[in-house]
């Protein structure tokens, strides 16, 4: 069967500011040493397994030119540009009708475009295994990372070890991000995996649990579809997508449906998610820090220090996040990473829309 791909790339990257922006977010920004951005980087990965003209794009409109600059493969009727944010389950919703507007079904991969990967072997084997389980029946497949620390960020899958197809398990249901005590007994449990948030599923399979269980996404859907390649195209899209209910895919069908089916990933994966993820994707010194730019360290340790050409010197720090641009520069505890956000807040707030 026919494999096709939808790459989820609307997201601001708020807690990666102030190199994140709202005209440049974090998915169309470098941050390893290859110079490629990071939905560079997932488009390139899946390549293997899907042509470029199978892959599609869900972003917004002010997003449409960095898309097709950055992924000039890509047909630019395939850049899906929703008019308004909507959550998960409307976008994946926009990019399944597309795919069953020019085939009569076909396996669909859903993947975030802010993700790293170590291992592409063994992520492209993983994916391989997940879409022949989805040729079967209905299923709908994610993949589940295997934690190695307890983390809060994250939401978790719990699968029941004793149903199995193949490599994958039956999810047993989906969890919320926990405190730390319970995310301590998750991994203690061995039986819950970190939800990394990509899918697996045939077009058919995940349009008729929409039907099912999303009925008024499913029509508003539907008139959708009617209208790919018609003059009235964006019209009726802009009409439409604003009309549908903001609910994410998890809660929308992944509690609720059926064949629900998780294999463990193991291939070296990281979302991303702050600054913080800068220490796992690249080296640090000898003294614990990574530095990019014009650094100079005096009795510093454990940092992240992020400039350019501007020299940054630093003397007697420890555990902060420096983040030098243009135009802004950030300062913070590690500690208080998660925080980033409410700097956006406060800029709003104050009408600085400049620096957001």
């Amino acid at each position: 069967m026919k494999v096709t791909a939808l790459i989820m790339a609307g997201g601001r990257g708020e807690r990666f500011w102030p190199r994140s922006r709202k005209s440049l977010p974090k998915q169309f920004l470098s941050l390893t040493d290859d110079g490629k951005t990071m939905i560079q980087l997932t488009v390139e990965r899946i390549s293997p397994l899907v042509e470029l003209e199978d892959i599609y794009i869900a972003t917004n409109k002010d997003y449409k030119q960095l898309a097709l600059e950055q992924l000039p493969g890509i047909p630019e009727e395939n850049i899906l540009c929703e008019p308004i944010g909507r959550n998960t389950a409307p976008c994946i919703g926009l990019g399944a009708v597309h795919i069953s507007k020019k085939y009569e079904d076909a396996v669909m991969l859903v993947l975030p475009s802010d993700h790293l990967i170590k291992f592409n072997k063994m992520y492209l084997s993983t994916i391989k295994d997940a879409c022949a389980l989805a040729e079967e029946n209905t299923n709908l497949i994610t993949i589940g990372i295997t934690p190695d620390y307890p983390e809060t960020g994250y939401g978790y899958i719990k699968f029941d070890s004793r149903e199995m197809e193949g490599r994958a398990f039956k999810v047993d249901r989906f969890v919320e991000k926990p405190t730390l005590e319970v995310a301590k007994e998750y991994l203690a449990s061995e039986e819950y995996l970190w939800n990394s948030g990509m899918f697996i599923w045939k077009v058919s399979s995940i349009l008729k649990n929409m039907q099912k269980f999303m009925p008024d996404t499913y029509s508003h859907l539907m008139t959708v579809k009617e209208s790919i390649g018609t003059p009235e195209q964006e019209m009726v899209l802009d009409k439409e997508f604003h009309a549908m209910e903001s609910q994410s895919i998890d809660y929308g069908i992944m509690e609720k449906a059926e064949n629900i089916y998780i294999l463990p990933g193991t291939f070296g994966w990281d979302d991303v998610g702050s600054w913080l993820a800068v220490e796992r994707i690249k080296k640090t010194n000898e003294f614990g820090n990574v530095v990019n730019g014009n650094i100079i360290t005096v009795n510093t340790r454990d940092c992240i220090i992020q400039g350019g050409k501007k020299l940054i010197a630093t003397v007697g720090l420890d555990d902060l996040i420096v983040v030098d641009t243009e135009d802004a520069t950030l300062i913070c505890a590690k500690d208080s990473a998660g925080d980033i956000k409410k700097v956006l807040e406060n800029l709003k707030i104050c009408n600085r829309d400049e620096y957001i």
